[in-house]
This record gives structure tokens, sequence and C-alpha cells, in this order.
């Protein structure tokens, strides 16, 4: 599949933003989050939107899988979005941001945003301009660094806070979240909140604890949030 990819908000202000990740390998922007997509009911004529598509990895294995006959990426770098214009139906190159997204409105099924709303300035705006792109009903996978997390918190009490290359602390984030706040970001967006909790199942160590400590430290324990939420099917649900 060829998509067809389009340059929008080529202001000097996303110039600025896009070399930021100048240093960033093209395997940055490649994972696959094939977790999400297994999440995913299969339907042929389903639409999604993925802010930071990346390379096109996640979008190719729903496509491939059955699960959207359209799939169009919002993606920042443009070396990226090149490889990922390969396999999705559209790639919009900017920054999302400065896109208007009024074309989208009501337009998609799903909206996937793996690893994204913590690199942005306003995550809070962004994420309510873009649930206006789901159609009533829709739904939203996506995950973020957790701030809280063990780690992040033993450096703090070292009086520590070194930003690094990936992970939590990479330092092309702007925004952090502990799962709490992460929902409500997603809350204040107008959304509903179905599920939320660790990306990945937790290890048996830490679901010992977490057995002890009856949940109430389960922020401590996992790397990245994950929320699945839902637009309204109307205005007052």
């Amino acid at each position: 599949m060829t998509g067809t990819a389009t340059e929008v908000a080529g202001s000097s202000e996303t110039s600025t933003i896009r070399s930021i990740y100048d240093d960033k390998p093209l395997s940055y922007f490649s994972n696959a989050r094939l977790d999400i997509v297994r999440l995913l009911p299969a339907d042929p004529h389903a639409a999604v939107l993925e802010l930071g598509c990346g390379a096109g990895g996640t979008g190719r294995a729903v496509l491939e899988a059955g699960r959207a006959g359209r799939y169009v990426g919002i993606e920042l770098s443009p070396s990226a979005a090149e490889v990922a214009d390969k396999h999705l139906t559209e790639v919009l190159v900017g920054d999302v941001e400065a896109i208007d997204l009024r074309p989208l409105a009501d337009a998609f099924d799903v909206l996937i945003i793996s690893e994204v709303l913590e690199h942005l300035t306003d995550p809070w705006r962004t994420l309510q301009r873009l649930a206006g792109c789901l159609k009533p009903g829709g739904r939203v996978y996506a995950s973020s660094p957790n701030v809280a997390h063990w780690s992040v918190i033993r450096s703090l009490l070292r009086g520590r806070f070194d930003y690094g290359e990936k992970g939590v602390m990479d330092r092309t984030h702007l925004r952090w979240f502990t799962p709490a706040t992460y929902g409500e970001l997603f809350r204040s967006a107008g959304l509903e909140v179905l599920e939320l909790g660790p990306v990945t199942p937790l290890r048996s160590k830490s679901l010992l604890f977490d057995r002890l400590t009856a949940g109430r430290l389960r922020h401590l324990l996992h790397t990245q949030t994950m929320v699945v939420a839902r637009r309204p099917l109307t205005a007052d649900a």
C-alpha cells in the first residue's frame, strides 16, 4: 500500500521542534505496538488515526491484520514519515499542535497515541482537539511513561533529575504524568476512561508487592501507563 504524505504546519517553530529529534536514529520511530493491534476488533472498514505514527510499524500491522481499511498517521519527523508513507493510507507531516484538525472531525473509529503526549507543549488542548476526530463511541488507545515509577522516586531522593536518550526521562519529554494524572488528562478532554493501568502485566515480585500493599502503591511499579478511553455517544453521556 502506498499512502499520501502531506506536509503541513511548516512554520519556523515547527522546524525548531523537529530539530530536537534530528539525532534520534530511525529505530526510535520504528517500534510497532502489537499489544494495541491485538486490542482492535477485526473490521476492514474501520478508520484509524495515529498521532506519532513513526515509520508506520503499528499502522502496517493493523492494516495487514484486517483491523482497519483506512489508516492516517500524523508524524513530526519527515524521514520517519517517508517510510510510513509506503504503508499507510495517508501521512500528515508536521507538528500536531499547529495542524488544523478540523478536516478530520468525526472521521475515525480509533485513535492511537503511543508515547507522544509527553512530548507536547500543551497535551491537554491537543488531546481535546484529537478527541474531536473520533466518531461518537470511538476509542482511544494511548500510553505514556509513568513519572511515579520507583526508579524516578529513588533518583529524586538522591537529589537527581537526570535526562537520558530514552525511557521515562527521555530528554525530549516536556510533560510527565502519574497514572492518576494521565487518566485525568483524558477526562479533561471529554473522554470516558474505560481502562487505566500498566502497559505490560506486573512481574512476580511486583505482583506480590502489589498484593501485600492492596494496590495502594501500584503507581510505583510500572514504567508505562496505558489508557483505553471512549468518546461519549452523546454530549451529556
